[in-house]
């Protein structure tokens, strides 16, 4: 087994060039072919990607566009709410989420998350619905399902809409307790994901994808990612500029076949990760909801807070030893400067702020080796068990 300080090769977060190798040749011919094909606004590819995307997720419409924070905003916009509707987000995710509400004139509303799954917690979010609630945003964070039953029934019963932030967790799914098996972005009114390239099916830049079971809804949602267009020149709706560019589709076309099989190695990594860490004192694995799969887009521990600043000595430790790793999120929702005049304080949601002190997110990729793996999780117990952490 290599030593603490000989890492078996470089350790990547996330190992795109490795990911790609494989598959180089044909994402090349895509290239030349849409150079030649010059179709490069909504070409061909953009529907040919989205049928393929629909066919993977069990049959949603699918409606493309530029990003996965145009998809939350144009998935709003799709709902008509009123200037100064509340929209229920966790407090612990991305920033992206609260401004896709905050720019339409819409207010976040934060909700404390649950401290095993980092996801939403139904009774944070059914405490903070009132008369003006218009949207429940269900983020499922770092790979695995919010409860979708509990918060769909909470939708259901104050009539207000489920919207599904499903960046992390494509693929996902979860199985009902009347033993239906649900597919994460499927649920709510509209669900949302992210190509970034960093996510779990990236492009080669930004894009995005929304999906609804509802074909009116769909027919909207196009409109809305292309100026409000219902036909050319013809703007029905104040919409926005934000198609999939056609190349991003191309490209998304050849790694989509992959995806089960990237997944499958993702959570091979994390089988390896939680035998060789579940018995470290301190850390805890991620913890999973029997209900969910789990798509691995992070593998995120914590650590115990039983010295002070014990996670961030252990980051420190594993970059001297060759390790790279990533805090997902250092600061909750309700504390970011932006959201200031919202008037939330330190101390209103613990859950989320003691994960922001906590968290630590390791490599996860399929490309990743056992090799790796070891020496990763032998970096982790010598930097924990070292004085304070430290290294």
């Amino acid at each position: 087994m290599p030593t603490a300080s000989q890492p078996p090769q470089p350790i990547q977060l996330l190992d795109l060039p490795a990911q790609h190798a494989p598959i180089r040749a044909e994402l090349e011919a895509v290239l030349h072919y849409s150079l030649d094909e010059s179709a490069f606004i909504q070409g061909p590819a953009v529907q040919q990607f989205a049928r393929e995307l629909s066919r993977y997720l069990g049959g949603p419409h699918v409606v493309p566009c530029a990003n996965g924070t145009d998809a939350l905003q144009l998935a709003l916009m799709a709902l008509r709410l009123s200037p100064g509707a509340e929209v229920i987000v966790p407090a612990f995710t991305y920033v992206a989420t609260l401004e896709a509400a905050a720019v339409l004139g819409l207010v976040p509303v934060p909700a404390d998350v649950l401290p095993g799954t980092f996801n939403l917690d139904p009774q944070a979010a059914a405490a903070a619905i009132t008369p003006r609630t218009g949207a429940i945003v269900a983020v499922h964070l770092f790979g695995q399902c919010a409860d979708l039953q509990a918060l769909r029934s909470l939708a259901d019963q104050h009539g207000v809409a489920l919207i599904e932030d499903n960046a992390q967790a494509i693929g996902a799914t979860f199985q009902t307790s009347r033993g239906e098996t649900w597919v994460a972005g499927t649920v709510g009114e509209v669900g949302t994901t992210s190509f970034f390239p960093s996510k779990n099916l990236g492009g080669f830049g930004d894009g995005g994808a929304l999906f609804t079971r509802d074909e009116a809804r769909a027919t909207y949602l196009r409109q809305l990612a292309n100026h409000g267009q219902d036909r050319k020149y013809h703007h029905a709706h104040i919409g926005l500029n934000s198609r999939l560019d056609t190349l991003q589709a191309a490209l998304l076309r050849v790694k989509l076949p992959h995806l089960p099989a990237w997944t499958a190695a993702r959570q091979y990594v994390a089988a390896r990760y939680d035998a060789a860490l579940a018995d470290v004192p301190g850390v805890a694995v991620p913890n999973r909801d029997p209900r969910s799969t789990h798509v691995f887009h992070q593998y995120t521990l914590t650590v115990a807070e039983d010295v002070p600043g014990r996670r961030d000595a252990l980051q420190q430790h594993l970059a001297a030893h060759g390790v790279p790793s990533a805090v997902y999120y250092p600061l909750p929702t309700h504390l970011q400067p932006a959201y200031a005049h919202l008037g939330y304080r330190a101390g209103q949601f613990p859950v989320a702020e003691r994960l922001c002190r906590t968290v630590l997110s390791l490599p996860i990729h399929p490309t990743l080796s056992d090799e790796q793996v070891a020496y990763i999780a032998a970096v982790v117990r010598a930097g924990y068990h070292s004085d304070e952490g430290g290294s």
